[in-house]
């Protein structure tokens, strides 16, 4: 193979592999996505992956948690666990010469966990506390508020649970999820780094090409909550979260999307940021960022401000979204490609930021997407590509979330 070709295989049980050789890093990094996400989680049971996320690291294979957490610290992994809609992921990242033994382990990990029940509690324990820490951090509350209103259910769960279902998530319900949503059909694994191809696809079959499949899980579409919502929250602060419609990763425009948004929120010479936060002082934080699920995407907003004057940002934030359809400056746009090829260069050099990339491109695309390709979508777009997406996809039908003493109104933004 040549350097930086991706080598695609697919297990017979379903376990898609993909390999990218990195031969002038000194390290190894793997992302291990399995289709347990909190969209699959039981009704009732918002929590329950990251209970079993966290559950799953605490014994296997003979091994107690300790010895675990000892022979991976041995091998100098820098690891980790999370929990997104649709996969758990395990991530891990050293040097080249012990990826192997960390798969090794991995694979009793997923395969053959002891999911001990009297480590529940400490689990639920964590979780609780996680939660509870995240009421005292409003922009974060705000964002996974948001996220319940703007997608349907069950997309717009919290990934990380909820404190009124905390209490249902028994061990039964942890092995029951275990059983339906831990298996290779639907799951997915990238390997990045200095790595010999031949013998990391050899290793991952012997590893996990007896995982036995089973049947995929359907996903059955919910409600979302309301449109316009308010929190009333005793503060000083407002604290508020927009959402409108936006394309997918998987879209052909989404490129011109993403420098959409960038024109808005790349950045201390972003439109967002120069005029709400500097120009006219309103706020302390604002963004906007691009957030995709399979099919639909979002552009989704922030802004924290004084409940003072939290309408007039509101106001001037949506104002600012709108201009967009005006059109953008041929210098905005260079600074949107300078920093994409800034981050593209960085991913380069990144063997964990490529091995994430490799297992999203999968999951999104059902192929991976080159780094020069991305690099070819970026020179070639144009301030007038630009301008023309944002004319066709206005901040219509926006959600907005707001905590704070009062609530606030969507109104027709101020000019000037």
């Amino acid at each position: 193979m040549q350097p930086d070709e991706i080598r695609t295989t697919t297990l017979n049980n379903g376990l898609v592999v993909l390999v990218q050789p990195m031969p002038d890093v000194q390290s190894a990094s793997f992302v291990l996505m399995i289709p347990a996400g909190s969209t699959h989680e039981p009704a009732g049971c918002n929590g329950a992956s990251s209970a079993i996320s966290d559950l799953i690291m605490r014994g296997a294979a003979g091994k107690s948690s300790r010895e675990l957490a000892g022979a991976l610290d041995a091998l100098g992994v820098q690891r980790s666990e999370s929990v997104g809609w649709h996969f758990i992921s395990f991530s891990g990242a050293t040097l080249k010469g012990h990826l192997a033994a960390a798969l090794d382990i991995y694979a009793d990990v997923i395969q053959r966990p002891d999911l001990p029940q009297q480590e529940l509690p400490a689990v639920i324990a964590g979780i609780e506390q996680s939660l509870l820490a995240m009421e005292d951090e409003p922009q974060r509350k705000a964002l996974v508020e948001l996220r319940r209103r703007c997608y349907d259910a069950p997309w717009g769960l919290p990934t990380e649970g909820s404190l009124d279902d905390l209490p249902n998530i028994t061990h039964d319900i942890l092995l029951d999820h275990y059983r339906r949503c831990f298996r290779p059909n639907g799951a997915v694994i990238g390997i990045a780094g200095n790595v010999n191809v031949d013998r990391v696809v050899a290793q991952i079959e012997r590893l996990f090409g007896s995982w036995s499949p089973s049947k995929d899980l359907p996903v059955v579409r919910g409600s979302r909550g309301p449109r316009v919502d308010h929190i009333s929250h005793d503060s000083q602060q407002t604290q508020i979260a927009m959402a409108y419609d936006a394309v997918p990763y998987s879209h052909p425009d989404y490129y011109t999307a993403w420098a959409a948004v960038s024109v808005l929120s790349g950045g201390s010479s972003s439109r967002l940021f120069t005029e709400v936060r500097e120009k006219r002082g309103l706020c302390y934080t604002v963004y906007a960022t691009l957030n995709s699920l399979l099919k639909e995407g979002r552009v989704l907003c922030y802004a924290g401000t004084t409940a003072e004057r939290a309408q007039e940002t509101l106001d001037v934030t949506l104002n600012e979204i709108e201009h967009l359809s005006d059109g953008i400056a041929d210098d905005e746009l260079e600074r949107c490609t300078a920093r994409a090829k800034s981050t593209l260069v960085m991913q380069q050099e990144s063997t964990g930021a490529r091995a994430g990339a490799l297992a999203r491109d999968w999951f999104h695309l059902g192929r991976v997407v080159p780094l020069e390709e991305i690099r070819e979508k970026i020179d070639a777009l144009s301030a007038e590509q630009v301008g023309d997406y944002a004319r066709a996809h206005p901040p219509r039908d926006v959600t907005l979330l707001t905590i704070g003493p009062e609530p606030l109104k969507i109104s027709q933004a101020p000019n000037g």
